[in-house]
């Protein structure tokens, strides 16, 4: 008889407002403060795992976009390319191989053979 009473109490909510429903009321207050912080942290945290992945996507977007620009770049660099587009401007490749120029410098004299000069 006793289990029944303390359950029919429990169903009628009698701990909320005997004489010391004050403690239950603050355990109450407290267990649905920390769930609406546990949410909110958990709706953070959720969030910022939506924005990571979006942000990894866009990086591998980007860098496969780079990826296609940069071959681009090397196919339009290629000596063939560059004479295709400028044959119709009348610009055509040399047939002779460039050759190098190369500029001697006269050699510096040391400080020994500068002294040989006021001698």
């Amino acid at each position: 008889m006793k289990t029944e009473n303390n359950i029919y109490s429990l169903l009628k909510a009698k701990f909320l407002i005997e004489d010391d429903a004050l403690k239950t009321w603050k355990f109450i207050l407290f267990l649905f403060v920390l769930a609406m912080l546990m949410i909110a942290f958990n709706h953070n945290y959720d969030e910022k795992n939506f924005r990571i992945s979006k942000l990894n996507n866009e990086v591998k977007e980007l860098r496969s976009k780079f990826v296609d620009t940069r071959s681009e770049l090397m196919k339009l660099k290629m000596e063939s390319s560059v004479a295709k587009k400028m044959e119709p401007r009348g610009i055509v490749p040399s047939s002779v191989p460039p050759k190098k120029i190369v500029i001697l410098r006269p050699k510096e004299k040391s400080f020994f053979e500068k002294l040989k000069i006021w001698e």
